[in-house]
């Protein structure tokens, strides 16, 4: 394991993690829950769990994402916050 780039990994994660909750626009999470599974792919991926990391990436990353937009697109707003 290349400890220096585990540890931009997890850094990366965390501020995923912590934007995603903090953040209004439900468009800009999903897009950012979309980065936070790409990022622990390849955390996985660094871990030698190519199973889980492939999982993470054909179904969270991918499926997921497009699936969470388009449930996105079909809300509508009630108030203008």
């Amino acid at each position: 394991m290349i400890l220096p780039f585990d540890i931009i990994l997890i850094i990366f994660v965390f501020i995923c993690a912590i934007a995603a909750i903090t953040i209004k626009d439900l468009l800009s999470a999903v897009m950012i829950l979309g980065a936070y599974s790409f990022f622990m792919c390849l955390l996985w991926t660094q871990m030698a769990a190519v199973d889980v990391a492939f999982t993470e990436a054909s179904v969270s990353a991918s499926i997921g994402t497009v699936l969470l937009i388009g449930a996105v697109y079909k809300t509508e707003r009630r108030s203008k916050d």
